[in-house]
């Protein structure tokens, strides 16, 4: 790395993001002279901003990393991925999947290690449901399901905590169901 140029750093305003990077963000540590131009997006778009090399270190989903380990590397610390705290399928009281002919499932953006779980889930408890995916922020997927511009939400961080009070039911956990199913954190790729 060369200390005279600044680098591009990306990550999510996500509460576990700006956590992870506040120190090197607000140069509470000792940088040593590196020096860092600090970039927030929504992850999908980060997602898509990888795939065109636009930020030299930038947060990731897991699902879009595996298609990207040729241009990026993961950092040893950082990480949101864990066991049982994966994404939530949740909906409006009386909401069922398989009770939809073609259900708008609201979802952090078509790359995300979320909308995998998501599409695991509904091809293996489902096969041949019918879905049409509406990506969007982390942010609006709640409202989306609540103005019912969507009839269920794939919902990560903060949303996992906060649903109920917004008059929300989880449908499933999505991280659970992959664990049991599979013994395994998460998917890498597909």
């Amino acid at each position: 790395m060369n200390k005279q140029h600044p680098y591009r750093l990306a990550y999510s305003p996500c509460p576990n993001d700006t956590f992870i990077f506040k120190a090197l963000a607000r140069q509470l540590i000792d940088l040593q002279g590196y020096r860092f131009n600090i970039v927030l997006e929504d992850v999908e778009t980060l997602n898509q901003q990888a795939k065109k090399g636009v930020h030299d270190i930038t947060k990731l989903s897991f699902a879009a990393f595996g298609r990207l380990t040729d241009a990026y590397a993961l950092l040893r610390t950082g990480s949101a991925l864990g066991l049982g705290c994966g994404p939530l399928l949740v909906s409006l009281p009386g909401r069922f999947l398989e009770d939809k002919k073609q259900a708008v499932i609201a979802v952090p953006g078509r790359e995300t290690t979320a909308c995998l779980l998501f599409r695991f889930y509904r091809d293996d408890l489902f096969p041949g449901q019918r879905v049409s995916l509406l990506p969007m922020p982390f942010d609006r997927i709640m409202p989306a399901v609540v103005e019912k511009q969507a009839d269920f939400g794939v919902v990560i961080h903060e949303g996992r905590f906060v649903y109920p009070s917004l008059g929300l039911e989880m449908r499933a956990d999505l991280g659970e169901w992959w664990e049991k199913r599979l013994l395994f954190p998460f998917p890498w790729a597909a």
